[in-house]
């Protein structure tokens, strides 16, 4: 509903900044007067720097993440490991990932994970591609890195029926007890998912 005490241009600016995840109409509020109070500092800036992500930031074609060069930088930086693939289920993974700086290999975004309830079938993702990039190129392994809910697995158990004609190798991430988790805290998935993932000490 618009805001009366407001201007319809202030209004349209809280409710765009309402729709970003984590930001509710309070933190659009926020968000907004923040801006306002500062337009040299930040909201010039900003909207200069969204006007140039429009513009140039697109979806790389093999991997699905999001750069200002197509295919994106890590698809084409040499001294990665082109043969193996690293599946996540949205760029902010890769960026996770990128982050730890564990990976050197590729990477394939799905957008998003199977969902009956959500009605997100296989087609609306990212897996055709993915089954092919393991038919077409020379890929020694695929690495399932679901998030550990039942739509990441699910969407996991069909990647691995698809991918085991092609027979390459598939493997996940082992799920279980963060470094530095107490018991305690840990909820029930998670310690069983630590016990069934257990190794050699």
């Amino acid at each position: 509903m618009p805001n009366r005490s407001v201007s319809p241009e202030i209004d349209r600016l809280i409710s765009l900044l309402s729709k970003l995840p984590g930001l509710g109409p309070r933190s659009a509020r926020r968000a907004a007067l923040a801006l306002l109070k500062k337009p040299d500092a930040l909201m010039s800036p900003l909207a200069q720097a969204m006007a140039e992500a429009a513009e140039r930031i697109s979806t790389c074609k093999i991997c699905g993440n999001v750069d200002s060069s197509n295919p994106c930088h890590i698809c084409t930086t040499p001294t990665r490991d082109m043969t193996t693939i690293c599946v996540l289920q949205d760029v902010s993974d890769l960026w996770a990932m990128e982050r730890a700086g564990a990976f050197r290999g590729s990477y394939h975004v799905l957008g998003g994970t199977l969902s009956a309830l959500d009605g997100v079938r296989p087609e609306d993702l990212n897996i055709a591609s993915l089954i092919r990039r393991v038919s077409d190129g020379d890929i020694a392994e695929v690495i399932l890195a679901m998030n550990a809910t039942v739509d990441g697995q699910t969407t996991a158990h069909y990647i691995t029926d698809h991918l085991e004609p092609t027979g390459v190798k598939i493997s996940r991430l082992a799920h279980g007890v963060p470094v530095g988790g107490e018991l305690d805290y840990l909820d029930d998935g998670t310690i069983t998912a630590a016990m069934k993932s257990r190794r050699p000490f």
